[in-house]
């Protein structure tokens, strides 16, 4: 399969158009991934714009690709949401990382009762910069035309206002409805939330207030996955059920 790579201002490129790569995404084509004259490559906008090309020109600061196809991937209907909480070292990260890879479409950072893990500040700033990096490459290494949004930290009660019209689904290994038994709606006119603890599990409290605002708890199966697991497991399970897969 061609390599993948983003320039945002290329949506209005057509076919014959030279689209070229700068900055570090051209050192990383040029040096990382050592694309040469005449190899066949796909570049998108992060926006659903997809173009097919051949690299007409490398070096280490610009690669120029030459457009041969062009096309428009729309956005799905039912956008799948993770709320993901925060939790120490990287298995947040992870999380993040392989749910772009499955096909999140927005993640939001939730600042959990439990979780250890505190963004304040500009530790906030850096950590939200720091998911968007993780899923800009996933998306690029997923090839995903649409590459997902990463929102600001939120609080139980900012996930609970943002919800809005959304379905939300709870993991909680206690839940007796399983998620496989969960029907969604590929034609819905609302996304589903999907909401994952962190290492502590959800408390008593927040299942509470997301129980008060409608939100559905659901399990996975018989065993407890761990916070870096939960999340990628749950949208597996989803993208099947909306057909994605």
């Amino acid at each position: 399969m061609a390599l993948h790579f983003l320039v945002e201002a290329c949506s209005g490129a057509a076919v014959g158009d030279t689209v070229s790569l700068s900055g570090a995404e051209a050192k990383h084509a040029a040096v990382v991934r050592r694309v040469r004259v005449g190899e066949s490559v796909t570049v998108g906008d992060g926006s659903g714009v997809w173009l097919e090309g051949t690299v007409a020109d490398v070096s280490a600061s610009r690669v120029d690709v030459t457009i041969t196809a062009q096309s428009a991937a729309a956005a799905p209907k039912v956008r799948l949401v993770l709320v993901q909480a925060l939790a120490k070292g990287d298995r947040d990260e992870l999380a993040v990382q392989t749910s772009c890879e499955l096909g999140v479409d927005e993640i939001v950072p939730w600042q959990a009762s439990r979780s250890v893990s505190r963004w304040e500040g500009a530790k906030a700033t850096k950590g939200r910069e720091r998911w968007a990096t993780i899923v800009r490459e996933a998306a690029k290494q997923a090839h995903r035309p649409w590459v997902p949004s990463v929102s600001e930290a939120s609080s139980t009660a900012q996930v609970i206002a943002r919800a809005g019209g959304a379905r939300m689904l709870v993991l909680d290994p206690t839940a007796t409805a399983k998620l496989s038994d969960v029907a969604v709606d590929a034609e819905a006119d609302h996304d589903v939330m999907l909401v994952v603890g962190p290492e502590g599990g959800i408390s008593p409290e927040e299942l509470e207030k997301f129980e008060a605002a409608g939100a559905e708890r659901v399990r996975l199966g018989d065993t407890v996955l761990r916070t870096s697991t939960a999340g990628p497991a749950a949208i597996s399970v989803l993208s099947v059920a909306l057909g994605r897969w």
